[in-house]
């Protein structure tokens, strides 16, 4: 049996068991309107009229950030409480946290606030979280929450907006004789073979085997299409898009050349994704294509903070577009016994904790929070930070259902791997092979969602 039904058969038996596992109950009451506390409105509508210090319980907060989870986490707790006195936080940090978590999704036990696995369907959102108001007025308050709304409900408020493009270490760049950033993909291949030619730097680190970090490239499809339109609007009418000339086929083509050329590291099999921060700051990795989340650990990582950016990733497009993605929603069990709690942490983190611009390397969710003199900078120099066009009325969640059923999942790692492993020669397989084997696919799925 081939590895990549053995991967399909382990997540559908996953999928299965969660689904098993959710009562009617819960289905009957995963409309937006029901209320979680007493009364006639919902939790989301009535918890701020508590005073904060007749909040309390035990709560615990399940997080990805395993390097700060002992330290500014544990920062977080201690001014959270300054406001909610008694509240006692506890934080749980999975390593790999869509792996982690959807097991125990067939459970209720999943913490009280937690974050919405990429892996969920979005229809079945409702199913496990606890609503946090209506599309309309969450829109009003904050960026992104349209990515995952069920129904005019939202679930989930991004913890960042974060962009996509290279870090890179400019030290490294300067050794090997690069003297202005590659703006396009022939540019960028060409800094590679001279930071190879010239420097004991890894040109590129892929970190394949950690797998999730080859998803950070997905990020950055838009900038190669320069195009906000081109996921919610042009994918959802192209029921063929990795053909030749596509966005997407431009895009993995530089993933699957550069490692085909030599330009990663020597064994992707072996890379290691917290050593590959410390290697980058201290000048032994020149770049990894990351979300601007990962600048800060990169920076943090030893002593070269200085050295450490992020340029765009490299396009042949005419504009240059750094589009803002949500990054992970932060959401609550709608399970929890704690959800006055939950709601209290979920608002403070948003809005106070500093989290988006501090440790996420992006800017808040909430429109009251002030951009960062980053952002700033980046646009004065002629970037453009652009949300994605949202998908037409009637269509909200269709891209995310067409990319599930046909399994090429653009925003997890199977395929990307892949594209390594036939790149580097341990696939027969030509990158047309793969485009062609996504094509189909996505094909079908598209037939049997969207029609002929």
């Amino acid at each position: 049996m081939s590895k990549k039904l053995l991967v399909f058969f382990a997540s559908m038996l996953v999928v299965l068991a969660i689904v098993a596992g959710c009562s009617s109950d819960n289905e009957d009451n995963a409309s937006a309107g029901e209320s979680s506390g007493e009364g006639d409105a919902p939790l989301y509508e009535t918890w701020k009229e508590i005073a904060p210090e007749d909040i309390e319980g035990d709560l615990t907060v399940i997080t990805h950030r395993t390097d700060i989870v002992d330290t500014v986490y544990q920062d977080y707790a201690d001014q959270f409480n300054e406001k909610y006195p008694n509240v006692n936080v506890n934080f749980e940090a999975l390593t790999d946290y869509g792996g982690e978590i959807m097991p125990r999704m067939n459970t209720e036990d999943y913490g009280d606030v937690q974050y919405l696995p990429v892996q969920v369907p979005i229809e079945d959102i409702p199913k496990f979280f606890e609503p946090m108001g209506t599309l309309e007025d969450m829109n009003e308050k904050y960026l992104g929450v349209e990515e995952r709304q069920v129904d005019g409900t939202v679930y989930g408020i991004p913890i960042a907006l974060t962009y996509t493009g290279v870090i890179y270490n400019k030290a490294v760049f300067e050794e090997a004789g690069v003297t202005e950033l590659p703006k396009t993909q022939d540019e960028f291949i060409a800094a590679l073979q001279k930071v190879k030619d010239n420097t004991d730097a890894i040109p590129l680190y892929t970190n394949y085997a950690a797998g999730w970090p080859l998803t950070q490239w997905e990020g950055a499809v838009t900038t190669t299409a320069g195009n906000v339109d081109y996921y919610n609007v042009d994918m959802l009418e192209d029921p063929t898009p990795f053909d030749s000339g596509d966005p997407h086929y431009e895009h993995y083509s530089l993933m699957y050349e550069v490692a085909e050329q030599g330009l990663i590291e020597e064994d992707p099999l072996t890379t290691d994704w917290e050593a590959s921060k410390v290697r980058m700051n201290n000048g032994e990795i020149a770049t990894m294509v990351l979300g601007s989340w990962a600048l800060e650990q990169v920076q943090g990582a030893g002593e070269n903070a200085d050295d450490i950016a992020i340029m765009p990733y490299p396009t042949d497009a005419e504009d240059t577009i750094f589009s803002l993605g949500a990054d992970l929603n932060i959401s609550i069990n709608k399970n929890s016994e704690n959800k006055e709690a939950a709601f209290a942490w979920v608002d403070w983190f948003i809005h106070e904790s500093g989290y988006s611009v501090e440790q996420a390397g992006g800017i808040s969710a909430s429109k009251d929070v002030s951009l960062p003199p980053a952002l700033a900078e980046a646009e004065e120099a002629g970037a453009q930070f652009s949300m994605l066009t949202p998908a037409p009325e009637g269509k909200e969640g269709l891209l995310d259902e067409i990319d599930k059923e046909s399994e090429v999942g653009l925003w997890l790692e199977p395929n990307k791997k892949i594209l390594i492993e036939a790149a580097i020669g341990n696939r027969d397989e030509s990158y047309d092979d793969i485009m062609n084997s996504w094509n189909e696919d996505w094909s079908a799925a598209y037939d049997e969602i969207v029609g002929e």
